[in-house]
């Protein structure tokens, strides 16, 4: 009788459970690298890639347009988790006469491949450029800024004019939202 009791009680309890796995699985999307990969949109994401000189000339625009320029890497831990600061101040500031702007150092191999996965799956690829980290040198930073010397990422840029922001390391949403309004005075 305790057979006959325990094979009956372990039955419903697998069935219970091959139910909730169906359920699980039928109302679950699970989204992995590999599914972003295959997909057309990611492989149709074209970035713009910059030279050096290029870079330095939108670097020094000089005007009323507030440009923040972020320098990122797609392995950077702290350079993920501020991505959705600027996604919020690029939704807010859409109609305001700032230009916030992604560069990719990754390295070139990966500028077809791993780098429009990431922006699409971060959903920056239409603020991102690319620029080849490893052929920047002293005058690069020298030339461009006060404080970046480009020993440590993420590193955030900001020029309105005359006047200037540099962050190294992360940026706070905090912070972000407080030196853009003080830029934008």
């Amino acid at each position: 009788m305790k057979k006959i009791i325990l094979t009956a009680f372990l039955a419903t309890a697998l069935i219970s459970c091959k139910k909730e796995a169906e359920k699980t699985d039928e109302n679950i999307g699970v989204t992995d690298s590999t599914d972003i990969q295959n997909t057309p949109e990611a492989a149709n994401v074209s970035l713009k890639s910059l030279s050096i000189p290029e870079t330095a000339d939108f670097l020094q625009k000089k005007n009323d347009t507030l440009y923040v320029t972020n320098f990122f890497a797609t392995w950077c831990g702290p350079c993920v988790k501020e991505i959705p600061h600027f996604k919020k101040k690029i939704e807010e500031l859409k109609d305001q006469p700032v230009k916030i702007t992604f560069v990719s150092l990754d390295q070139k191999e990966i500028w077809n491949t791993e780098v429009p996965r990431f922006t699409m799956q971060h959903g920056i690829q239409n603020h991102t450029v690319l620029l080849d980290g490893q052929l920047l040198d002293d005058s690069f930073f020298k030339n461009n800024f006060k404080e970046w010397t480009g020993n440590a990422i993420p590193f955030t840029f900001m020029r309105r004019g005359d006047k200037t922001d540099e962050t190294l390391g992360m940026i706070s949403e905090e912070q972000l939202n407080e030196k853009i309004s003080t830029l934008l005075k």
